[in-house]
């Protein structure tokens, strides 16, 4: 059974919040963020401000697949980390 919409976008968000407050992430989770955005931005339910932010979030996350050391890369991107999920809250 595929993921709603909104389920997608709880999944996005928990896994970013998981990111912002662990400090550290797996790649599988970069990946996971990776397809979440790409199922999403491909939906005429979401808002385009959220699009605008889903962009950012897959940079993020394909930057993190390819890093050599993912938990500084998260934590370079804490403050966007805590931005993008206040931002997708307000907006969806």
């Amino acid at each position: 059974m595929p993921l709603s919409h909104q389920d997608q976008v709880t999944l996005l968000k928990d896994i970013l919040s998981n990111h912002q407050t662990d400090c550290c992430g797996s790649v599988a989770e970069c990946e996971q963020l990776e397809r979440l955005v790409k199922s999403l931005m491909v939906n005429t339910q979401i808002d385009q401000n959220v699009k605008n932010i889903l962009e950012e979030v897959y940079t993020y996350s394909q930057h993190g697949a390819q890093t050599a050391d993912l938990d500084q890369h998260i934590t370079a991107n804490q403050d966007n980390l805590s931005q993008w999920v206040s931002n997708i809250d307000q907006f969806s």
